[in-house]
Parts: structure tokens; sequence; C-alpha cells
């Protein structure tokens, strides 16, 4: 029998007020043939979550226990976690990887709920026609995080500031800023992430939904890069101002919930509840710490998606102009944030003295496709 359903407030939930003004366009044609033409490539990319994978073959536990990273901490290549049991590094990776992987699956419930209103809120057709397609993309990755957390764990609730960040993003007031915070900002962090993440791990599985779940991304991220590219550079210095700020803003949040304590705190609980002593893995951090230090660099560092991602797009978009570039500096100087230092033992360089370049096929950088 079909459980009736509440018409109030889900049992597990929460509610928001967002602004949103909902704008008609009278006209129907084209006016940014770039939008036109990534809508229609994602017509064309569809996929359905329930046939594209094979949910029947299940985890590899060895494969994933073997590739599992922590906040981007490779702890796989530590001599004390190739010493642990097989049986305990998959409990340890399993509740990890939920932890993180419900993050990601909250985030992307923020992501659709933004993405369902920029269809109101944008004031062109094209941009309506392709923030349709992305509704539905994020509702499918909701639906494939989700069941495959479900074979390793449990989900785990979402980090503080990364709900900041998401109510800020669903309340602001004006497309722009959701554009900003939504398709530039955590867009840009799931791009990034997930790239590595693909790249990582070797669970036939987990590779599979990655690299699904990537593309769509890739063209999340090049809607927001088209759209305001073209948009920005028409704006009034005033309003140039307030994106920026609220782009800063909405990194600094970013870099919290990739900082802050949640996510240690999350995973010394997962060693305690496997039967390992948080104290033994911080022996072993010591032991290893050149390696681990290289494997890290390798990566980008912990700063790998704002500097390598997300701060490259607001310069591409032209919102990364002297005043708010000082901004960031200063942050990084006062979070002591460096990248990976060429010479051993020195100080790392400041990220903005290294900024590379947003790939121009970002569907070939996020996938590896040639």
């Amino acid at each position: 029998m079909t459980k009736p359903l509440s018409a109030d407030m889900p049992e597990h939930g929460d509610r928001l007020k967002p602004a949103l003004d909902a704008v008609y366009n009278w006209n129907y044609d084209s006016e940014l043939e770039d939008l036109r033409r990534l809508y229609l490539k994602g017509l064309d990319l569809q996929w359905i979550a329930r046939d594209a994978l094979p949910w029947d073959q299940g985890i590899d536990q060895d494969a994933f226990a073997q590739s599992f990273t922590m906040g981007g901490i490779p702890v796989q290549e530590l001599r004390f976690w190739q010493k642990l049991p097989k049986e305990t590094r998959w409990e340890i990776a399993r509740r990890g990887a939920a932890f993180m992987l419900s993050n990601f699956l909250h985030g992307e419930q923020g992501a659709l709920m933004v993405a369902a209103q920029l269809v109101n809120a944008v004031p062109h057709m094209d941009g309506k026609f392709y923030a349709a397609t992305q509704t539905l993309d994020e509702a499918r990755h909701v639906e494939v995080f989700a069941r495959y957390i479900g074979q390793l764990d449990r989900v785990y609730p979402i980090a503080p500031s990364l709900k900041e960040l998401l109510d800020k993003t669903l309340c602001v007031d004006g497309w722009m800023f959701k554009a900003v915070g939504m398709q530039v900002v955590v867009e840009g962090l799931a791009l990034y992430t997930f790239r590595d993440m693909r790249e990582t791990t070797r669970e036939p599985l987990l590779k599979q939904l990655l690299t699904y779940v990537s593309r769509d991304e890739a063209r999340h991220t090049a809607f927001g890069i088209k759209y305001l590219s073209n948009v920005v550079p028409t704006l009034e210095p005033a309003r140039v101002a307030e994106l920026e700020d609220f782009a800063f803003e909405a990194t600094r949040m970013l870099l919290d919930s990739r900082r802050g304590s949640t996510l240690n705190d999350a995973f010394m609980q997962n060693l305690k509840e496997a039967g390992v002593d948080p104290a033994d893995l911080a022996a072993g951090l010591r032991d290893d710490q050149d390696k681990l230090a290289a494997a890290v660099a390798r990566r980008g560092g912990r700063l790998g998606p704002v500097s390598g991602f997300v701060v490259p797009t607001l310069r591409k978009i032209g919102l990364f102009g002297d005043r708010i570039s000082d901004h960031f500096r200063e942050m990084f100087d006062v979070m002591h944030i460096t990248l990976p230092s060429d010479r051993p033992g020195a100080p790392g360089p400041n990220p903005l003295d290294r900024l590379v370049e947003v790939p121009e096929d970002l569907e070939s950088w996020a996938t590896g496709a040639s």
C-alpha cells in the first residue's frame, strides 16, 4: 500500500523563503547561439541513471579501498594504511566516502533548486531552455549519488558551511548572483573535484558514475561562462563590483567547507568506529610526511578547485578586477593557504601567482576524453 504523503514539511527537511522575480520573454528567437547549441547538446546527451550504470555489479570493495582519499589527502599511499587489515580499510573507506559523497549529494539538491529558479529568472529564452535541461541533470545526479551512497553506508548530514553557501545562493535576489554562486563557484568545485576523484578511483562503478556526472557538470559550468561572459561587459562598474563581492563571499564559504573541522571530525569518528586509534594515523602521517606532501602537490594542493578553476573562471567572465584580486590575496594570506613549493621546506607561493587558464574543451578535460 502506498504510504500517505504529508502536504507540510518533510520529516527530514528545511525551509527557505527565497526572493525571486519570474521573467517572461515573448521573443522566442535565439539571441545567444552558444547557449542554444549548449541546450541542444544537453538534449543529445541525456542518460537514464537506472539503465546507464551497471548497478547490479555492486561496489568493488578492494578497488575502492585501494584508491580512497579523504579531503584530497591520499591516505591509501601511507604505510600505515597499507598495513591495516583489508576489512578495516574497507570500513574506513566506505564510511569516509559516504560522508564526502553525502555532501556532494546535498550540493546536487541545492543545484537542482537553483537551476529550477534560473528557468524563471533568466531574461533570455536561450538561458531558460538551457536551465531546463540542467534541472533534469541535477535531478539525475541526486538520484545516482543517493543510490551509490546507499550501497556504501548511509547519508550523512550536510556540512554547515556548504548549507550556508547553498542557502545564500537560493535566497539572493537576482539571476546573475545565482549564476555566479551556482554555475561558477558550486559547479566549479564539483567539476574539479569529480574530475580528480574520477582519475583517482579504481572502483569501476564509481568511475563510470563520475564520467557521466562530470560530462553534465562540464556543460553546467560552460553555461555560466558563456552566459555571464556576454552579460558582464554590459554592466555598470557598481553592478560588477556587487557580483565580484558575492563571488568572493561564496568562495570564502567554499573554502570553509573544505577547511573546517567537520571533515576531520567525521574522519576521526570513522576511524574509531572501525577500531583504529586516530593517534596511530597521526604517527603514520608524520612517518610519511614527505611522501604525502608530494601526493597532495600532484593534485594541486588543498586549494585545487579554487585556484585551479573557480578563480580562473571568475577572471574569464570579467569578475576578477584588481580590487577583488587584492581581497582574494589577503584571504589566502590570512588563512595561510599557499600552493606547493618548488623547493622542499620553502614557503609556497600565493595561489594568485600561478593562475591557470580555464580549459576550452571542458568536457574532454573533465572526462579524460581525447
